[in-house]
C-alpha cells in the first residue's frame, strides 16, 4: 500500500514537473470541489438549527436591482420572510445559513489553495485582504445571479414536480453547486494573481 501510495505520489510530481499549469488547475479544481461537498454538507446544519427560530419570520431583501419580469421588486439579496415550504424566501434565518456556511468553506480554501495548489510564500495578510475584496464581489455577483434561477428551481422541485422536503433539500445541493461553479471560474485567475511565488533570497 505504501508503495503504490510513493508511486502515486511520484508520478503526480513527475507530471507536475511536465505539465506545471495543467497540474496546478487539477489541484485546484479538486480542492475547490472538495469544499464545495464540504459546504453542501454544512449548509443543511446551519438551516436546521436557525430554522427554529424567529429569523425564518424576518425578511432580509437588500440591494435592489429593478424589476422581475413579474413586475416584482428584483433584490440582490431576496430572502422574502416565512419558511420555503410555507411558500417564503427562508428569511434572515436562510440568509445566515447560507453565507455562514459559505464563509466557512471560503476560510479553509484560502488555505488550501494557498500551501497546496500554488504553494504561495507571499505576504499572507495581503493576500487574504485581497481575498475579502474578491470573496464580497463574487459573492454580490452570484447573489445577483441567483435570482434569475433560484425561484424556478425551488417552484419546480417543491410545487410542480410535489417533492416537498426532498425537492427544498435537493434545490438547496443545485443553488450551491451553481453558486460554486461561478465562484471556481471567477476565482482560478485571482489567485493566480494574489498567490504569488517568490523566489528565495538566499544570503551569498
Amino acid at each position: 500500500m505504501k508503495q503504490q501510495s510513493r508511486g502515486l505520489i511520484r508520478l503526480w510530481n513527475n507530471y507536475t514537473e511536465k505539465h506545471p499549469n495543467i497540474a496546478q488547475f487539477l489541484m485546484f479544481f479538486l480542492l475547490s470541489n472538495s469544499v464545495t461537498v464540504l459546504q453542501i454538507i454544512i449548509m443543511p446544519l446551519f438551516k436546521s438549527l436557525l430554522g427554529n427560530t424567529s429569523l425564518v419570520d424576518t425578511s432580509f431583501q437588500v440591494l435592489q436591482l429593478g424589476n422581475n419580469f413579474d413586475g416584482s421588486v428584483y433584490y440582490v439579496f431576496d430572502y422574502a420572510a416565512g419558511a420555503l415550504s410555507a411558500g417564503g424566501g427562508g428569511g434572515l434565518a436562510y440568509f445566515l445559513a447560507v453565507q455562514t456556511s459559505i464563509t466557512i468553506a471560503q476560510i479553509i480554501n484560502f488555505f488550501a489553495q494557498r500551501n497546496i495548489t500554488f504553494k504561495s510564500n507571499s505576504n499572507i495578510w495581503q493576500a487574504a485582504f485581497w481575498y475579502v475584496i474578491a470573496y464580497i464581489i463574487i459573492s454580490l455577483g452570484a447573489a445577483a445571479a441567483q435570482g434569475l434561477y433560484k425561484a424556478p428551481i425551488y417552484n419546480l422541485l417543491m410545487n410542480t414536480w410535489e417533492m416537498g422536503s426532498a425537492g427544498e433539500t435537493t434545490a438547496d445541493v443545485i443553488s450551491m453547486i451553481i453558486n460554486s461553479a461561478i465562484s471556481f471560474w471567477v476565482f482560478f485567475p485571482i489567485f493566480k494573481i494574489i498567490f504569488k511565488q517568490k523566489p528565495d533570497i538566499q544570503a551569498s
